[in-house]
């Protein structure tokens, strides 16, 4: 596996990382860790291979933007010092310029999104052993649902960030689409989002094989 022995991996996200984690810092069990991939990325490293002593830690906020990523960055990801790095941010910046389409403070539109994500990998990267990247996502199979053009041009650029600056990149919505050709979106997450337990086992399965992980 990529994350070395007794790592430091930090996940930061909007709600699909949240997942009710424990504030200020959410670490350790009993639910601390939340419902959702973080939880399974954690059980399933700690189950298959305790020697590695991977220390899991999940800062993710329901409602985020990477404009809120930016904000909290100091405090939620560098004070904390992670040797390991997982980003998935960007749904909240598409889904509020249709869900919130007079609200244009809310928006974060494209050049907005890659400017700031850019600078955040920039400037974490020399503090790091590794980072993964993950695309934001929409259940929907139908490529021309306009939600779903603009998630793909979202996603498009966490790709090219994570090529120019050598992270490891994780296609959560290419996921998402092998699983629709057995699922209907709504059977994974009513409101296209927000994943159920399969949904969310996918996401970690992914981020879990991007890393090399092994069940032996």
């Amino acid at each position: 596996m990529l994350i070395h022995d007794n790592s430091k991996l930090v996940m930061i996200g909007d709600s699909i990382t949240d997942c009710g984690r424990k504030r200020p810092v959410g670490e350790g069990d009993g639910g601390n860790l939340g419902t959702g991939y973080v939880s399974m990325v954690s059980a399933l490293i700690g189950a298959t291979c305790p020697e590695k002593r991977i220390r899991v830690v999940n800062m993710g906020i329901s409602g985020d933007t990477v404009r809120d990523l930016a904000a909290r960055w100091q405090t939620d990801v560098l004070d904390l010092k992670p040797d390991w790095l997982s980003v998935m941010i960007g749904i909240n910046d598409v889904w509020r310029q249709f869900s919130r389409p007079n609200v244009i403070e809310s928006h974060v539109y494209p050049d907005e999104y890659e400017e700031t994500l850019e600078n955040l990998v920039k400037t974490t990267l020399p503090t790091l052993k590794g980072l993964v990247l993950m695309t934001p996502y929409i259940i929907e199979s139908n490529k021309n649902d306009a939600m779903r053009q603009m998630m793909d041009r979202y996603g498009a650029i966490v790709k090219k960030i994570a090529d120019k600056y050598g992270a490891v990149f994780v296609d959560i919505q290419a996921a998402f689409d092998r699983l629709l050709t057995r699922y209907y979106s709504a059977a994974l997450a009513l409101d296209r989002i927000h994943p159920n337990t399969i949904g969310q086992m996918l996401i970690a399965k992914e981020f879990l094989k991007a890393v090399g992980f092994k069940w032996e």
